[in-house]
C-alpha cells in the first residue's frame, strides 16, 4: 500500500468522526434527538471507515521475509510516534473539556462566595494532571522508540 493510500484512510478516519459532531454543533436548535443522531452517525462512519481500512491495510500480498522484518521495525517505530501523538492530544483535549467546566463553575462559586477560592482551584488542577499525565506517558513511549 503507499503513502498516499495510508494518508487518505487516515483522513477518511478523522473526517467520520468531525464531520457527523460539525453536523451536530452547528445546527441551530441542540436537542436529545439530534445528538443521538450525530452520534449513531459518528459510529457508523467511524466503524465503516475502520473496517475499509482494515480490508485495505490487510489485504495487500505476502512480502518476504527479509523485506518484512526491515519493514516491521519501521512499522513499530511509526506506530510509537503514533501513539505518543494520540496520547498527548486526546489527553490534552480531554483536560482542556475538563478544565473548560471546572473553571467556568469555579468562577460562578467564587462570585457568589470567596471563600470556595482554594476548594474550587484544587478541581481545576485535577483537571489540567490529565493533560501532563497523558504528556509523561507519551514521554515514556518515545524513550522506548
Amino acid at each position: 500500500m503507499t503513502l498516499g493510500t495510508k494518508i487518505v484512510l487516515i483522513a477518511a478516519l478523522i473526517l467520520s468522526i468531525i464531520i457527523p459532531f460539525g453536523y451536530y454543533l452547528l445546527g441551530r436548535e441542540k436537542s436529545r434527538r439530534r445528538y443521538k443522531r450525530a452520534i449513531g452517525s459518528n459510529v457508523f462512519f467511524f466503524f465503516g471507515a475502520f473496517v475499509v481500512a482494515s480490508i485495505m491495510l490487510l489485504g495487500g500480498p505476502d512480502v518476504q521475509a527479509a523485506e518484512s522484518v526491515a519493514s516491521d521495525s519501521g512499522l513499530a517505530t511509526g506506530l510509537g510516534y503514533l501513539a505518543a501523538a494520540l496520547v498527548t492530544g486526546l489527553s490534552c483535549i480531554g483536560g482542556g473539556i475538563a478544565v473548560a467546566s471546572a473553571a467556568s463553575a469555579a468562577l460562578g462559586a467564587i462570585s457568589e462566595d470567596s471563600s470556595v477560592l482554594g476548594k474550587s482551584l484544587i478541581f481545576v488542577g485535577l483537571a489540567e494532571g490529565v493533560c501532563l499525565y497523558g504528556l509523561i506517558i507519551s514521554f515514556m513511549i518515545l524513550g522506548n522508540l
